[in-house]
């Protein structure tokens, strides 16, 4: 697997763009992806039950198995709670954009992200739709500004693009997402968007999408809070050479290999981003009896308050950890579980089967104080090994979401 350049439109086929159309200020608010060649489809969407209006369209072109040709992507607004009138200006988005595009309106797939309860400006939307469709291109710049486009408080881009050589060909993928908070999902988080020429079936590719996204995306948290409108979505369009993948050979590994890479990249991206976030945190469960164990001791560690904002004071306070496994609902032997504490100025043991360590706190303070950080957790339950990301909790958290409408 090789990483490569030109980001969502690495993938053969792809046109791209990112536009200013009034929806912000001053920044860059509305991508439309686009594809020639009909696309097959897979999604994963938010598990809030209040699901923003795209999503729900989203979900309806999903479950009707249509191929798609497109996505238009709004950010500054989430078209989310905003009644009848939302789901009427969603189709509309998709209305207009297939206009524009020679299409029909199932075969577009509309997102959108920003403040929440507010209905969409839709004489702004539509004619930023027509605007940005006349710009549609194959460039770096195209690729850059759509990855722009959709992000909110984000401070940087999430793109990442890979090529990997599957039935004798050259396949590529790209990958954008958005998210800096609400991030919590239960199936994917903020809006990600990959692009391939990966000749598939939709049955693998939904299969792909969900098996990746339960690793990657359902494995980090900035707040705690699940979002309205998270939605992955992955389009393949066939054009890269490959046999059509219908079933879970080696070709189906491979994709799934540098989904999940892809995946992953832009899942840490986020957690990096995390509002006002100052250091990554990554928690290791080691030794668990099962990945659900793993996942909620590891969830629970990374959304307690208390761990976040000690990681944040650089303070090695373990027993707040220990305290977030405990109510984590998961059964284990306290007596049998260890912890220690990694980063790149050094590694230090706090706890060891059931027993409190003497260590030294300016070692554990320099590690404290680097950016990445991992929290290993070593129990005496099974032999599955669980991953998941998140991030401290500082005072700018509280300040960029006190004044997110402002």
């Amino acid at each position: 697997m090789k990483l490569i350049n030109q980001g969502i439109l690495a993938a053969k086929g792809f046109v791209a763009v990112g536009e200013h159309i009034g929806i912000k200020k001053q920044k860059k608010d509305m991508a439309m992806l686009y594809s020639k060649a009909p696309c097959m489809y897979a999604g994963a969407f938010t598990q809030n039950k209040v699901k923003a209006a795209p999503v729900i369209w989203d979900q309806k072109v999903l479950k009707a198995g249509e191929k798609v040709h497109a996505i238009v992507i709004n950010s500054g607004n989430a078209n989310a709670v905003t009644g009848i009138k939302g789901h009427q200006d969603t189709e509309q988005m998709a209305q207009c954009t297939a206009e524009q595009l020679g299409i029909k309106k199932e075969e577009v797939l509309v997102c959108s992200t920003g403040v929440i309860g507010v209905p969409l400006p839709m004489d702004c939307i539509l004619d930023g739709i027509d605007m940005v469709a006349g710009k549609l291109e194959r460039t770096p710049l195209a690729a850059k500004s759509a990855a722009e486009a959709i992000l909110t408080t984000d401070t940087f881009t999430k793109e990442i693009a890979l090529e990997e050589t599957i039935g004798g060909c050259k396949i590529r993928l790209g990958a954008i997402g958005k998210g800096s908070g609400m991030i919590h999902p239960n199936m994917a988080t903020m809006l990600a968007f990959i692009a391939t020429d990966i000749n598939i079936s939709q049955t693998m590719l939904q299969k792909a999408l969900s098996e990746c996204v339960e690793t990657s995306f359902n494995m980090i948290t900035v707040d705690g809070d699940t979002s309205t409108n998270d939605s992955v979505i992955v389009l393949a369009n066939g054009i890269g050479g490959n046999s059509c993948i219908t079933e879970e050979n080696e070709d189906y590994e491979a994709f799934k290999a540098m989904l999940f890479e892809a995946l992953k990249y832009v899942a840490i991206s986020i957690v990096k981003d995390g509002e006002g976030a100052t250091k990554l945190l990554e928690v290791e469960i080691q030794n668990t009896l099962d990945f659900a164990s793993g996942k909620a001791l590891a969830k629970s560690i990374l959304t307690s308050s208390l761990v976040k904002t000690a990681f944040f004071g650089e303070d090695a306070n373990w027993g707040r950890i220990l305290a977030a496994m405990g109510y984590a609902g998961v059964d284990f032997n306290v007596e049998g579980v260890s912890l220690a504490l990694e980063s790149a100025a050094g590694s230090i043991h706090l706890f060891k089967q059931g027993t409190p360590l003497k260590f030294n706190e300016i070692k554990a303070k320099h590690i404290l104080e680097e950016a990445e950080i991992k929290i290993v957790v070593k129990m005496s339950e099974g032999s599955e090994t669980v991953t998941a990301w998140g991030c401290d909790l500082s005072y700018d958290y509280v300040k960029i979401n006190g004044e997110y409408r402002s």
